[in-house]
């Protein structure tokens, strides 16, 4: 499984991710690292998005920027991308990112739980508290 950053996210969680589950056969990469957009980084999300439908390998994805959800466009592209997505929950913009990518490695194990007994396409928050189940979210 391959995941995915968006450009709301930093490049140091990807990397930091990657670092962990790359013994596991999985594979975490930043938006500006995907030499397959055809504007990098300015690609906008309804170019990630097919990019990432069209791909063989199974991907998930990580945003920051939960209005992904509001935009009807950017809905139902990932409606039939058929991805499972994981928004960071606002409370994460005001956390240092050691401690957000701490958090990212330590919610892995749901992260793939999840996408191994919830069928795709889903959309999951990731929660600040450390207690704090993954919550649902509409797609």
């Amino acid at each position: 499984m391959k995941v995915f950053f968006d450009n709301c996210t930093a490049p140091v969680l990807a990397s930091t991710l990657h670092g962990f589950i790359v013994h596991s056969g999985h594979a975490a990469v930043h938006i500006k690292d995907i030499a397959e957009l055809p504007r990098g980084r300015h690609s906008t999300d309804l170019e990630w998005i097919d990019l990432l439908r069209s791909a063989t390998e199974v991907w998930i994805f990580v945003s920051g920027d939960k209005r992904i959800l509001k935009n009807p466009a950017e809905r139902a592209a990932l409606r039939s991308a058929g991805l499972h997505g994981f928004i960071l929950a606002a409370g994460y913009q005001k956390t240092p990112l050691n401690q957000v990518a701490a958090t990212l490695v330590a919610r892995w194990p749901d992260m793939c739980r999840i996408t191994e007994i919830i069928s795709a396409p889903s959309m999951h928050e990731i929660p600040i508290g450390k207690h704090t189940k993954l919550r649902s979210l509409p797609l």
